[in-house]
């Protein structure tokens, strides 16, 4: 029974280093954002199932409702490149003072190809992270049913 936590709690550790090296991209990615009129750069970082990772950045425009944030940028890139369910995600915001998470928008549209218990970690930097899953993120999701067979 020994080996079986100490499996369990080398297995976590692994996860943990890959969820830091995802931020790690998605604090990369956030260099390329474009954001002129908020100065708010955000980077996500999605992890596939296949070990590729698709990363994304907030667009802003100065008419605020056509931005995309960064979180559905890596969405859209990882739907379009034929990936439709997600291993884990980060988000960068290296702005911010505190951790950031992903809007409403941003969580209803994760949800839609991230089950429950996808991780995801985000924050300003390392030393700030949140890790957490896409059900504690969007508690109540609904309506998956309308997509089944």
């Amino acid at each position: 029974m020994l080996y079986y936590i100490e499996e369990k709690i080398n297995k976590k550790e692994t996860a943990m280093v890959e969820l830091k090296e995802l931020f790690d991209l998605a604090l990369k990615a956030s260099e390329k954002s474009y954001s002129p009129y908020s100065k708010f750069p955000v980077g996500a970082a999605l992890l596939m199932e296949d070990g590729t990772v698709i990363t994304g950045v907030n667009v802003e425009n100065r008419s605020f409702g056509l931005t995309n944030c960064a979180e559905r940028t890596a969405v859209f890139k990882a739907v379009s490149e034929g990936y439709l369910t997600f291993k884990a995600l980060a988000i960068a915001t290296p702005a911010s003072d505190y951790p950031v998470g992903p809007c409403g928008a941003c969580r209803q549209v994760i949800s839609e190809f991230a089950s429950a218990d996808t991780p995801v970690v985000f924050g300003p930097s390392l030393e700030k992270l949140v890790t957490t899953t896409i059900g504690d993120l969007y508690p109540y999701d609904s309506l998956h049913e309308l997509a089944s067979d």
